[in-house]
This record gives C-alpha cells, sequence and structure tokens, in this order.
C-alpha cells in the first residue's frame, strides 16, 4: 500500500529551510571568496543577502489566502457520533451510494478522526481500490493507523496532514470526502485550494455537512457553495440527508485554479437555508 499511496507529504521543507542550508558553512565561503580587491567577497555578501530577502519572503508567500472571513467551529472531539448511533441513521450508506462509490476507485477522507468511514469505505473499493485516511492530530492519526492495522485493511494508508492543506498526493483520487468536518476548517480557502490538486479528472469533493450556522457545528449550503467557488469547484448534486438538518455535496473541478492572491474571500455566512 505504502508504494501505490506514499504517506510523506511534499518534500517536508519547513519555511526558509532549504535557504539555511546553501549558507550553512558562511567561514568556509568567505575564506575562498576573498580576493585581494575583496570582489569576490562583495558579490557573495550580496548574492547571501538576495538570499536571505528569499528565504523572508516565504511566510508572506504561505499566507496569500484570504481569511475566512466567518465564524469557525472548534473542533470539540475526534469523533462526531458514537458508531452504533452513525449506523442507525444509515447516513454512511446514504452518501456513498450519493457519490458513487464503487470497486477499484481511489478515496480520501478527509478529517478522518476514528475512521467510521475509512473502515467502511476500505472494503467498498475493494482489492484494486485506496483508501487515504488523514487527519491533522497526531494522537488521532496514530490511533487510526492502529485501528487500520488492527483490523487488517491492506488497501487504507493513513497520513498527517496540516490545517490548511492536507497534503493529498496529487491527481490521485476519484472521491474526497469531507464529512461534518468542513466548518471546523481554520483556512478554508488555503485548505480547498490545495485539496483540489488531490483530485483526477472528472474526481469529485464530497462535503456532508449540517445546515445550520457555523457556530453550532454545520455551514448553510450556500456558504459552502459559494467557498468551494471560489478556488473553482462547481456543485453537481445536493441532496438533504433524512433524519435531520444534515445535507450531501458533490463539487467538480471546473476551470483552472485561480492563484491564491486572486481568491476573494465569501464573507459572514448567512443563517439556515430554508
Amino acid at each position: 500500500m505504502n508504494q501505490l499511496l506514499p504517506l510523506g507529504g511534499g518534500t517536508g521543507r519547513r519555511p526558509g529551510e532549504g535557504c539555511v542550508r546553501h549558507i550553512s558553512h558562511p567561514s568556509a565561503a568567505l575564506a575562498r571568496a576573498i580576493s585581494p580587491r575583496g570582489e569576490k567577497l562583495k558579490l557573495l555578501l550580496a548574492a547571501s543577502a538576495l538570499l536571505l530577502a528569499a528565504c523572508r519572503a516565504e511566510p508572506a508567500q504561505r499566507t496569500a489566502f484570504p481569511p475566512p472571513g466567518r465564524d469557525v467551529a472548534p473542533i470539540v472531539s475526534d469523533a462526531f457520533s458514537t458508531e452504533d448511533v452513525r449506523d442507525r441513521t444509515g447516513e454512511f450508506e446514504q452518501v456513498v451510494e450519493l457519490a458513487g462509490v464503487k470497486p477499484g476507485m481511489w478515496v480520501a477522507d478527509i478529517g478522518a478522526g476514528e475512521g467510521y468511514y475509512t473502515v467502511r469505505l476500505a472494503p467498498m473499493v475493494g482489492a484494486k481500490g485506496r483508501v487515504l485516511a488523514q487527519d491533522i492530530m497526531p494522537e488521532t492519526r496514530d490511533l487510526l493507523a492502529q485501528r487500520v492495522e488492527r483490523e487488517g485493511l491492506e488497501n487504507v494508508a493513513v497520513r498527517l496532514g496540516e490545517p490548511a492543506d492536507p497534503k493529498l498526493p496529487p491527481a490521485s483520487f476519484d472521491r474526497i470526502f469531507l464529512v461534518h468536518m468542513y466548518h471546523e476548517v481554520t483556512d478554508p480557502y488555503a485548505f480547498l485550494w490545495h485539496l483540489r490538486t488531490g483530485l483526477k479528472a472528472g474526481g469529485e469533493v464530497i462535503v456532508v455537512d449540517a445546515d445550520r450556522p457555523v457556530k453550532r457545528h454545520g455551514i448553510p449550503p450556500a456558504q459552502l457553495k459559494c467557498e468551494l467557488a471560489a478556488v473553482g469547484m462547481q456543485l453537481q448534486r445536493f441532496e438533504r440527508l433524512p433524519g435531520g438538518d444534515s445535507y450531501f455535496t458533490a463539487f467538480r473541478a471546473a476551470g483552472p485554479r485561480p492563484e491564491p492572491g486572486a481568491l476573494k474571500a465569501c464573507g459572514g455566512s448567512p443563517g439556515p437555508s430554508d
């Protein structure tokens, strides 16, 4: 599994880390560069100044995304509800049917928590399919990895993401699930901008949430639609789920992904839709 869906994310380089490596031994570099007229030293100092300026510019690039412009719900638990209760509602069966999950698909469960969706998606996609379970809490990730190992789920990989970047391998997934977690994303535009790259051509982002104010751990559908549209994602399907205020949505990429600086926040979320 690890060869097909590696657990490591990106280069792992922290902001500025690569810059420091290039000037880790400045004294030796300076000694070699000194000439009678000091011209080489001047050139080295100028190059170092440019390099350090580039290093300092990295954090600014990472914060080029607009702020949420609305409330963000706190993460209150790594478990949305007990699994028995969730089984009784039948939500999983409804969601995967609406999402069109089939054997052989590659799917991602973002904010997987204790793995309610993960362990149920694994047999659905089968031996030729893959499930990536991601969470931003190291302790939760470790517990989920233990569960996957305990249940012998050979087609599942568990990965640690970041609040603003789920760290998905590019162009890899037929479906990306965000189940009862999007309202807790602290940097939604950066998160969605990065998440979009994980989709295969024709792949879909599946968002399941509650139609209520963000402070009450939900997000109105109009607000959700606006925020995904900001990163070039278009709503394909919307369904109310029976038994409460939850709803199902499916989005696809439509057109090129905008540059971070061109994104515009949607503003405060309206109340629940009618």
